[in-house]
């Protein structure tokens, strides 16, 4: 492998995509391959700052317009700082969250142009676009997630938004089905894993 590959983990709130992309890190390691796991907005010391803005429940008066561009800001820094450089060594990146998210979030979610946010984020990615995309899809009510923990600043907002969001997803994924896979989240972890596991040998890991 001369170049590495890019995976993304999307989907709703709570929905496993740390806890599934760290065990496929565990296992793609197993079979040898150079992995890599970070995470959106973060894994920066810089994209970790904003990451608190974002989600600080305190900033009830970020507009929505600043709201996406410090996402924007953060992966900007994740792409040059770590994403790139790891893609050029061969590492296979495995990240929760990408450009999707802000489509799906402050797009369809918060009501933002998603042209804009499509020619903003083109801008940003300069070049760096996901090889394989798992959005996991959660079923769980949000009542049972609201009473999990205390909510951040994008977990505080309505269901009806958080509706939106998922629509949105799945919008996407209609658009590009050669890239987002979609990953009915099962009740064992374990059940899930293997079903994406077999996608990332599927689709990634043949012998040209």
């Amino acid at each position: 492998m001369t170049r590495g590959k890019f995976i993304t983990f999307e989907g709703p709130e709570k929905s496993g995509k740390s806890t599934q992309a760290k065990l496929l890190s565990r296992y793609l390691k197993k079979r040898g391959f150079k992995t890599l796991f970070v995470r959106e907005p973060g894994s920066t010391k810089i994209g970790e700052e904003i990451r608190l803005l974002l989600l600080d429940k305190k900033n009830t008066d970020m507009v929505l317009m600043t709201e996406m561009l410090l996402y924007m800001s953060a992966r900007a820094q994740l792409i040059e700082e770590v994403i790139r450089p790891a893609l050029k060594r061969g590492t296979i990146v495995l990240c929760d969250r990408f450009q999707d998210s802000t489509l799906a979030y402050q797009g369809f979610g918060a009501g933002l142009d998603t042209g804009l946010i499509a020619e903003i984020g083109s801008f940003v990615r300069d070049g760096i676009k996901p090889d394989l995309t798992l959005l996991l899809d959660f079923g769980q009510s949000r009542a049972h997630l609201k009473n999990q923990q205390a909510p951040d600043r994008i977990e505080m907002r309505p269901d009806a938004f958080h509706r939106r969001v998922k629509k949105g997803y799945f919008i996407l994924a209609k658009k590009e089905p050669r890239r987002i896979k979609v990953v009915r989240v099962q009740p064992d972890r374990g059940d899930t894993q293997k079903a994406i596991r077999e996608i990332v040998e599927k689709c990634l890991l043949k012998k040209s």
